[in-house]
């Protein structure tokens, strides 16, 4: 695996780390981001590893989605999830009022943190 994939799945790591963090002194809003974060990261790691680079959020989120949801090497759900987890990421960045749960946040760093293994998997496997 190339070392920038590397340091961009350790970026995912460590932001899902901060995630833990943020959540556990009840800074929901920004741990939420960070959760999303680590998928993002994650996404963008995949993409990187077909050659594929973008700068805007809502590209990544849509090549994933062409790259690897709809060509069946990833369940459907983990396009599914980012897509959610911007949308929560959103809330919490641009409210504000606090206006992300701790329920939504456990839920986004659940899927986070799945989403990193399979990737590191796939990643692996290749």
């Amino acid at each position: 695996m190339k070392e920038e994939i590397q340091e961009i799945l350790e970026k995912a790591r460590s932001s899902i780390r901060a995630a833990e963090v943020l959540e556990n002194q009840g800074y929901h809003d920004f741990a939420i981001s960070r959760a999303y974060y680590g998928m993002f990261y994650t996404a963008e790691a995949l993409l990187l590893y077909r050659g594929l680079s973008y700068s805007r959020h809502s590209a990544v989120i849509a090549a994933f989605g062409k790259e690897y949801a709809r060509r069946g090497d990833f369940d459907p759900r983990f396009h599914r999830w980012l897509i959610d987890a911007q949308d929560y990421r959103n809330q919490g960045d641009y409210n504000f009022s606090p206006s992300v749960t701790s329920e939504q946040v456990h839920e986004v760093m659940t899927w986070a943190v799945e989403f990193l293994a399979v990737a590191e998997r796939y990643l692996a496997s290749k």
